[in-house]
């Protein structure tokens, strides 16, 4: 089981950046996938969830309204992140993981997941 993360690099605070991950090695439209971001000193943390379906998404707050999770409707092996409006604060690893479907409540939980991705930087100047 593979996840390959991609499309992170350096912007201007303001700019835009979008992440895509491809999976491969299970029946990934059986299972949902999410993103999470460890900056510099912190935590590993939750940025955005989506079912396998597609049709519900779940955001950390501080990420609402900015960032868009989706799911490729023709091989939903693929996920996306667009990034808009990014904040020096928003400068982190980005990782995408897979887990078997669980509560929605859940989604926001790493110990949910069970594949990660090698994850892909994401650094934004301010």
């Amino acid at each position: 089981v593979q996840l390959q993360a991609c499309g992170g690099g350096l912007v201007q605070a303001g700019g835009s950046l979008r992440l895509s991950c491809a999976a491969s090695g299970r029946t990934f439209r059986d299972y949902d996938m999410g993103w999470f971001r460890q900056g510099p000193g912190k935590e590993r943390e939750f940025v955005a969830a989506i079912r396998w379906s597609g049709g519900t998404t779940l955001y950390e707050d501080s990420v609402k309204g900015r960032f868009t999770i989706s799911r490729d409707n023709a091989n939903k092996n693929i996920i996306y992140l667009q990034m808009n409006s990014l904040k020096p604060d928003d400068t982190a690893v980005y990782y995408c993981a897979s887990t078997p479907r669980v509560a929605l409540s859940s989604l926001a939980m790493l110990s949910s997941y069970d594949y990660w991705g090698q994850g892909t930087q994401v650094t934004v100047s301010s």
